[in-house]
């Protein structure tokens, strides 16, 4: 058996946003999934248990119920994104200790999210931890090819000058890590802590055992902590 890659020869450190960045359990993700719900209700003129159905086939099989929107109904991105990410950041809170953790990482420090810059900002504002990366490759610099599209992991690589045998790829769906390790990349698998219940399909929470997961936490700030 294969030991799992290390971290002596990362120079470029690639986190995903959502429920990566911050605790499963404060269920962020929960509002901008509701608000997801919400628009395909609204947009195909179905009911809320219907919408729903839509929403996580697409989001399955498209990787963002957004893509699968925009491809098989005529959705316009930026329609779509504005409506989803409007929601309450305030249950974030400032963590300090992870910002000063991805300081003293060596090398260059980048998100590559589904999501949209706005969102980005805001959550890293509400963590305070604006500032702490620097560059960040969202939806729409992947021309609206989300992960785990291998192209988009590609496209991200190519516009930032990665070179994935030297990065590391922290994520909280496995599935977005096996294109990462496929390249050569050391990937963390971020996982609910069990502190809260936490709003995520049971499909979403599996992989930990998976060939393609080096590492997996609980506690992303003190796994970098210990990793320094």
């Amino acid at each position: 058996m294969t030991p799992p890659r290390g971290f002596d020869h990362v120079d470029t450190w690639v986190f995903d946003l959502d429920n990566t960045l911050y605790p499963h359990h404060v269920n962020l993700w929960q509002q901008v999934d509701a608000r997801i719900g919400e628009f395909v209700a609204d947009f195909l003129n179905v009911s809320p248990e219907e919408a729903r159905r839509i929403q996580k086939d697409y989001y399955r099989r498209y990787g963002t119920t957004m893509r699968g929107m925009m491809t098989e109904h005529g959705v316009i991105a930026d329609d779509f994104l504005s409506y989803v990410h409007r929601i309450d950041h305030s249950p974030l809170e400032p963590n300090p200790a992870m910002g000063a953790a991805i300081a003293k990482l060596s090398g260059r420090k980048l998100i590559l999210t589904n999501g949209s810059v706005d969102h980005v900002d805001a959550v890293l504002d509400r963590l305070g931890l604006s500032g702490h990366f620097d560059a960040v490759f969202d939806i729409i610099a992947a021309e609206l090819e989300p992960k785990p599209a291998p192209q988009t992991y590609q496209r991200f690589l190519d516009l930032h000058g990665v070179d994935p045998a030297r990065s590391a790829m922290f994520e909280d769906l496995a599935r977005n890590l096996v294109v990462p390790h496929r390249l050569g990349m050391t990937t963390v698998l971020v996982v609910p802590d069990g502190a809260k219940e936490v709003v995520r399909e049971d499909w979403e929470l599996e992989g930990r055992d998976a060939g393609h997961v080096d590492h997996v936490t609980d506690d992303l700030t003190g796994f970098l902590q210990r990793l320094l």
